[in-house]
């Protein structure tokens, strides 16, 4: 099947953050247990609805973390890993960091969704060292979360502020895990990346074929079931 017979754009423009952090939690199945990254992915606690049960996991040391505090919400002693105040939702747990890394590095997280400096075709990580002289490389939990949770989804813009694909045939920047990334969700498409190669589920703003300008490697139309 060729490029320009395959339309799968479901919107005619490319998705903001809030758009993004929305899609990626309809696609969190039911009763997940999942850590939200710092970044973007900390946006998508605010779209978990209570029907779906989902127990956000927060690495400093929590279950059950609700959306993002505002206003007489905030309480300063209850934030997440990028320090950002939180609400904790009904049976909240707290804990010992050791404790919330062994939850982490003990495979007992569905889902981690992480921000990315690249990710390659088969699924290989980078998001925490681009090489820069004056960067501060902090691997965090990101290792663990990479290498213990049951799927990695990366949520990132597709293209850097150079225009450089995020998407790459092999990652130029150190890595944070191997294989590891099933689903990259960017603000012009959502990818299904692995063994077989990029398939794209859906695009935003723009074509199959004109998303393959933007990316340097090989991308093919996910089948619609399953997905």
């Amino acid at each position: 099947m060729s490029l320009v017979e395959t339309s799968i754009q479901t919107s005619e423009t490319p998705l903001g953050r809030d758009d993004l952090a929305r899609l990626v939690a309809r696609d969190i199945a039911p009763g997940s247990f999942v850590n939200l990254g710092i970044g973007q992915p900390t946006l998508v606690s605010n779209y978990l609805l209570p029907e779906q049960n989902i127990t956000p996991h927060t690495e400093n040391g929590m279950l059950g973390m609700g959306p993002v505090a505002t206003g007489d919400q905030i309480d300063e002693d209850l934030i997440n890993a990028g320090k950002i105040p939180v609400t904790e939702l009904p049976g909240a747990s707290y804990f010992h960091h050791a404790d919330s890394f062994a939850i982490m590095r003990g495979g007992h997280l569905d889902i981690c969704v992480l921000g990315a400096f690249q990710v390659s075709a088969t699924g290989d990580l980078a998001n925490w060292h681009t090489g820069a002289p004056d960067a501060i490389p902090a691997v965090g939990g990101a290792m663990d979360l990479a290498t213990g949770a049951k799927d990695v989804f990366v949520m990132m813009t597709l293209l850097t502020r150079e225009g450089a694909s995020k998407i790459v045939e092999a990652c130029t920047y150190p890595l944070t895990g191997v294989g590891c990334v099933t689903r990259v969700y960017t603000d012009k498409a959502v990818f299904l990346t692995g063994p077989d190669g990029v398939r794209v589920r859906e695009t935003f703003g723009c074509t199959l074929e004109e998303l393959q300008e933007l990316v340097p490697v090989p991308l093919t139309a996910a089948p619609a079931v399953g997905q």
